[in-house]
């Protein structure tokens, strides 16, 4: 295990086992709150001296566990807002929902204090932008990743806030919420639809990266997908390289998508962080379609489906989004076996 600076150690006593991990960091750690800490543990930075990340708040710890804590420098109060264009699908007093360009980070974090979505809405929203979600993250509901384009709703009142995040919280269980994804996948799933379920934690040796773990070690996660499209190898006639999926949540784990893919087999094209080992498969495309995988130079994921109930007048609300030119063209290609 790699040792920070700063990192803190926490050892469990007897009188401390089978009690939840945050009460038990809690009282070894005054000078942190108990939402604190456990903002801290699902953002993987609590684990074990062995190694395993704790990413459950409500882990039972046992006498003699040893954990260490690594606390993030402190971030500046609060971002400030920049004149970057943003698409609007749809805009009113209490939701803005946008459509998130390929590049853009939703809000500011290590390496990335500037030029982040939220720092855009700060610009284009002023003082209407929900601050209940903390000051470095106002109005944020939910997130795509960097590279991940489509469809975000973000709140502008605390109300809309509260409303959306109960929302997102049930992840579609009350059938207030709909979240759909278009991915382009190697190979085919078999079978063509289905359901993916795999607890969803961070790798112990790479912090950044997540993997399907054991129940204890992360979080519930399942997604529903079902392919739409198969696209032929220029390499192998008759067989199928590539395949068009669609991708709904049930729950809403970091890398959900990517990960769950990977998992089965089926990583998205362009993914260099969960489909690796399948960057050599590229000289089974065609010509152009390599060209354009190239081009898009990411993972070909698009949050093509937004459905909420709006937080203010209970409307449903439902919006879809095209695929982006770039990854609009790879699929053109795989299809044509060009």
């Amino acid at each position: 295990m790699t040792i920070l600076p700063d990192d803190k150690f926490v050892t469990v006593d007897g009188d401390s086992a089978g009690q939840r991990i945050d009460v038990v960091l809690t009282r070894a750690l005054p000078e942190l709150t108990r939402s604190r800490l456990q903002s801290l543990i699902r953002d993987g930075a609590v684990r074990r001296v062995d190694g395993a990340t704790i990413e459950v708040p409500g882990l039972r710890v046992k006498s003699g566990d040893v954990f260490a804590i690594a606390i993030p420098d402190a971030e500046p109060a609060k971002p400030e807002g920049e004149n970057i264009p943003l698409d609007v699908v749809y805009e009113d007093r209490a939701v803005i929902v946008i459509d998130k360009p390929a590049g853009l980070v939703v809000h500011p974090a290590a390496g990335h204090a500037t030029g982040t979505l939220v720092n855009a809405l700060i610009a284009h929203c002023g003082d209407s932008l929900s601050g209940i979600g903390g000051v470095r993250r106002p109005g944020i509901v939910h997130r795509l990743d960097k590279d991940t384009t489509g469809l975000m709703v973000v709140a502008k009142t605390d109300a809309a806030h509260h409303s959306l995040s109960e929302q997102f919280a049930a992840h579609g269980a009350d059938g207030r919420l709909e979240r759909g994804y278009a991915a382009v996948v190697w190979g085919v799933p078999e079978p063509s639809a289905g359901r993916i379920e795999g607890a969803i934690g961070r790798k112990i040796h790479h912090r950044t990266r997540m993997a399907v773990v054991r129940e204890e070690h992360g979080r519930h996660a399942a997604t529903r997908y079902q392919t739409v499209g198969h696209y032929p190898s220029s390499a192998l006639i008759g067989i199928a390289a590539t395949s068009l999926i669609r991708c709904t949540l049930e729950t809403g784990r970091t890398h959900q998508v990517r990960v769950h893919l990977a998992h089965i087999g089926h990583p998205l094209l362009g993914d260099a962080t969960y489909g690796a080992g399948f960057q050599t498969r590229i000289h089974k495309l065609g010509p152009q379609a390599q060209a354009a995988l190239v081009r898009l130079n990411r993972q070909a994921l698009h949050a093509e489906l937004l459905a909420f109930e709006h937080p203010i007048t209970a409307k449903p609300m439902r919006f879809q989004s095209r695929l982006p030119n770039d990854l609009a063209e790879l699929v053109e290609c795989l299809a044509a076996g060009v």
